[in-house]
């Protein structure tokens, strides 16, 4: 898939002749005289021509009976038996295969629904009107996946908890507009507040977790694992893990997500391909408490993905990895921005940009990656290609390859900001072009890598490190950073 090249934050020039100044890096460190011709294959993204979802007919209508209340915390006896699991999962299963969405309503100020798990069929949308808000059920037993670890419990080992929202049909839909008038309705999955009859909430037990050196038992906010799964216009907020993972599966549209969860909720992932063919994420506002966006590949290949046109927010990144085993290919990141703070200018725990990482516990072969038009702001990790992700052992070998870097702009750096350019050996070399891209802290760690650099100001050295010299055409963005839309 191919997208326009216009965004808000960043320009592309294409076809115009870049002169590095006198004093630039790339004219110091690469002889022009012997330039070559770049040989990588760029990436091409997405194999389907995406085109701006539509809002399917309405099979059924369901009106709100509560109102949202102070805290979002509901009463003893709602929490405990969520009042509308019942009749939105009836609703959805009298729909599936209609081609038509349940529908949502508020009424006056009864504004909200809660409920626990919900299972999406095929043919069917999910359609949280403006005004409306879906809140996920705070009872850890209401997730909880039999012969699994106890959800909601910090052990040895995690996956006892079912996602909040499980889409298992072909051809579905999780939308909230109604009208494209800019307003979307919500789902909230609740991470913060106290799990009933418990004494922490979802985001503590993951603090827990970390505290200890165990899992968290957490649900995801939505699964889908169905191919042609469509997320368009929704407000996903405060989920208790991962708000979005696409997983063993062809075919998936994220566009118009505004992802609202502070930075320090850990492992609140924003959107995850996992084992992913034909992926598009566009246009899109993604706050959260750990990567991005994380295209992952450990129980099968994930390919031909297009990233485009979205806002980071206190992020780890716009992130390939860490599970590459089975190989990550043909991804294009396009005209994105990361800022280094969440809306309330908290920085990142783990403020990256640009980042491929893996082990040899998980590593596989990544390649054809192409990055066009990057604009950072206050990010401290600016490009990381880390194949040293853990320090665990193994015979997965992490290969980057055919990494390309077309356009990358970073302002207001921390003071400490690095870029890592590392490949794992002799034998798996990092290989990467470096294109119009400026970063206003230049500094790099290298090692086991071969870069091709036209008109950049970072210049790569280390053991086993060859840098060349290539012709090239274009020029570094534009950039300006959005605030994050009210919601």
């Amino acid at each position: 898939m191919r997208l326009s090249a216009s965004l808000v934050g960043c320009a592309l020039v294409i076809g115009a002749a870049m002169v590095p100044g006198a004093g630039s890096a790339h004219a110091a460190t690469v002889d022009s005289r012997h330039l070559s011709q770049p040989a990588t294959a760029l990436a091409t993204g997405d194999s389907r021509h995406v085109s701006q979802p539509t809002v399917p007919g309405v099979c059924t209508a369901l009106t709100s009976t509560l109102a949202t209340p102070g805290g979002r915390t509901f009463s003893s006896s709602q929490e405990q038996s969520p009042p509308d699991t019942a009749r939105l999962q009836s609703a959805l299963n009298g729909c599936a295969g209609s081609g038509k969405a349940v529908e949502l309503v508020a009424s006056g100020s009864d504004n909200a629904f809660l409920s626990g798990p919900l299972t999406v069929g095929s043919g069917e949308t999910l359609l949280v009107a403006p005004g409306a808000t879906l809140f996920a059920s705070a009872k850890a037993s209401q997730y909880q996946i039999s012969g699994k670890p106890t959800c909601g419990t910090v052990q040895s080992s995690d996956g006892g908890c079912a996602p909040f929202i499980s889409v298992t049909g072909a051809n579905s839909a999780v939308m909230g507009t109604t009208s494209g008038s800019g307003s979307q309705g919500r789902i909230d999955g609740r991470g913060d507040v106290t799990l009933a009859g418990g004494t922490e909430s979802w985001w503590q037990l993951a603090q827990d977790a970390k505290n200890s050196g165990k899992n968290q038992n957490n649900p995801f906010l939505i699964v889908g694992s169905a191919n042609n799964f469509t997320l368009f216009d929704i407000d996903l907020l405060n989920s208790p893990m991962f708000h979005v993972v696409f997983r063993n599966a062809d075919g998936f549209t994220a566009w118009g997500v505004r992802i609202f969860t502070p930075d320090n909720a850990r492992n609140t992932d924003g959107i995850d391909p996992s084992a992913a063919t034909d992926v598009t994420i566009t246009n899109s506002w993604l706050q959260d408490g750990d990567d991005c966006v994380a295209i992952k590949a450990g129980n099968g290949p994930s390919r031909n993905i297009t990233v485009s046109n979205n806002h980071c927010y206190g992020t780890h990144g716009l992130s390939i990895g860490s599970e590459t085993n089975a190989g990550v290919t043909n991804v294009l990141m396009t005209n994105n921005t990361l800022q280094g703070t969440d809306n309330t200018g908290r920085t990142s725990s783990s403020d990256n940009g640009i980042r491929i990482k893996s082990d040899p516990k998980r590593g596989g072969t990544v390649s054809q990656v192409t990055y066009v038009n990057t604009c950072m702001t206050g990010i401290k990790d600016l490009l990381v290609f880390n194949p040293f992700y853990s320090t665990t052992s193994g015979s997965l070998i992490p290969t980057f390859t055919g990494i390309v870097v077309n356009g990358a702009k970073s302002v207001s750096s921390a003071s400490s900001a690095t870029s890592q350019i590392d490949g794992f050996n002799s034998s798996h070399l990092l290989g990467l072009t470096l294109e119009n891209v400026q970063l206003d802290v230049a500094k790099t760690t290298a090692q086991d890598a071969t870069v091709q650099t036209f008109d950049t100001n970072l210049a790569p050295s280390g053991s086993g490190v060859t840098v060349t010299g290539i012709s090239g055409s274009g020029s570094v963005p534009s950039c300006t950073f959005p605030s994050f839309p009210g919601l």
